[in-house]
């Protein structure tokens, strides 16, 4: 079966490096060990393929070029167009409840506030697909979460993601060998 792996993120130079951009990160971090590229122009975003050598699967991997809010439109065509179920869409994205450098993986959920799980959600018409959720923290005091969300890490946040970022490429081949409980169960503790 397929599975489509998708990390959130903005589009520029100019959100390279910020905290809503972990997702990307994560997929780059995962596109790099793998020797993938996302070379390909499609769905309101850039993808590859590849196959799983463990399972034989299709693996698309898309980083969305929508811009956060708009995620959800990049998501579903590609899931449509490949026959992916919800269950078999992967989303990596950010997560304000989390510290830096911390990981959560779920079977699904609602989107905690978070505006691109929220248009994930609408467009695929299910919270019913697994998720990784990379910890950015909360707000430093005096920062509004939108501006918090759009800035770069400061050095010790960017230690912590700089080494979580292998946990999190692990905890991606763990969903595609083994699926989204047993992942949970390894990388969740």
């Amino acid at each position: 079966m397929p599975k489509l792996i998708v990390g959130l993120g903005n589009p520029g130079a100019r959100y390279a490096a910020t905290r809503h951009n972990v997702g990307w990160m994560v997929l780059d971090a995962f596109m790099r060990k793998h020797n993938v590229s996302a070379d390909r122009n499609g769905f309101h975003g850039v993808y590859g393929e590849m196959r799983w050598s463990d399972t034989g699967d299709k693996v698309i991997l898309l980083k969305p070029v929508t811009f956060m809010n708009l995620s959800g439109r990049a998501i579903a065509p590609a899931a449509s167009f490949y026959k992916i179920a919800p269950a078999d869409v992967l989303v990596i994205y950010d997560d304000l409840d989390l510290p830096p450098g911390k990981l959560r993986i779920r079977e699904k959920g609602s989107a905690g506030g978070h505006n691109g799980m929220k248009s994930t959600i609408q467009e695929l018409g299910t919270q019913e697909f697994p998720r990784l959720r990379i910890g950015i923290g909360r707000p430093a005091p005096g920062w509004e979460v939108p501006d918090w969300v759009l800035s770069t890490f400061n050095p010790d946040d960017a230690a912590a993601v700089a080494q979580v970022l292998p946990r999190a490429v692990e905890a991606v081949e763990a969903f595609l060998t083994e699926g989204a409980l047993k992942a949970m169960t390894k990388f969740n503790g």
